[in-house]
């Protein structure tokens, strides 16, 4: 099992959140129990309630409250820092900006939220009390991010300064404008996906399952919409829209759903 017990090294995407109107908290819940077999726990005190998603009691998502503001239209995506407030002053320096400065979360870490200079958000999260998600790379857990965008270069030139990545090109896929991020230690941690112009640019979120073509069938019967799976390189994959607008990904690994 991918349990995961200590902070992730900086530049590793560690949690997962998603902007709920507190209205709406419960029907979510609802929708992402019967896709993903989360149970819920309230994350912190406070107008709407912080709520944590639960897979076999481990935390590995969060259900943000919001009473205002424009929908974000997916997972927001916290990348881990060891020092988030010099990952911060990276950003900017980098060309970012940042929608919320570093502050204290509780016992539970220290957090800001930044948009690159392409304008996707993303956050930082520097682990304490919670470490990010316990459990991933597993169904029901994130697996996997990747940045889209319009602006393929500006993005390559920025998430290296800020995080110290190196870029790989990926040579499987030579008609697409993919690119490999790697941490200093290697360890692949997602992607830059050129897409056309006018497309907006923002990270996604792809989560395991264990049948792609049953999960689109749950989550069409909890009332959202789902495109058909498809079968990709490394993963049998279907694009899903809950029943707020958010779209996801999900994905079944070669083999996962054979007896």
């Amino acid at each position: 099992m991918s349990y995961v017990t200590s902070n992730q090294p900086t530049g590793t995407p560690t949690w997962i959140e998603l902007d709920v109107p507190v209205a709406e908290t419960e029907r979510a819940k609802e929708f992402y129990g019967a896709l993903f077999d989360w149970e819920f726990a309230v994350g912190a005190p406070g107008a709407g309630q912080y709520t944590v998603c639960l897979l076999r009691g481990h935390a590995v998502a969060g259900l943000r409250p919001v009473t205002t503001g424009p929908a974000l239209g997916h997972w927001r995506v916290y990348i881990a820092t060891d020092d988030c407030d010099s990952t911060a002053k990276r950003v900017l320096d980098a060309g970012g900006t940042l929608i919320e400065s570093p502050a204290e979360v509780g016992d539970r870490g220290r957090a800001a939220l930044a948009v690159d200079p392409v304008g996707a958000e993303f956050g930082l999260w520097q682990g304490r009390g919670r470490i990010g998600s316990g459990i991933v790379n597993e169904p029901g857990s994130l697996v996997r991010n990747d940045l889209t965008t319009p602006d393929p270069a500006t993005a390559r030139a920025f998430y290296p300064a800020v995080f110290d990545y190196t870029l790989d090109g990926d040579d499987g896929q030579p008609d697409t404008d993919f690119t490999f991020l790697r941490r200093p230690d290697g360890h692949e941690i997602g992607g830059i996906m050129g897409v056309p112009q006018g497309a907006p640019s923002a990270w996604g979120t792809c989560f395991e399952v264990a049948d792609a073509d049953a999960a689109v069938a749950r989550a069409v019967a909890a009332g959202g919409t789902a495109g058909a799976p498809s079968d990709m390189v490394h993963a049998r994959l279907a694009e899903i829209t809950d029943p707020f607008g958010n779209t996801f990904v999900v994905g079944e690994r070669p083999g996962a759903g054979e007896s």
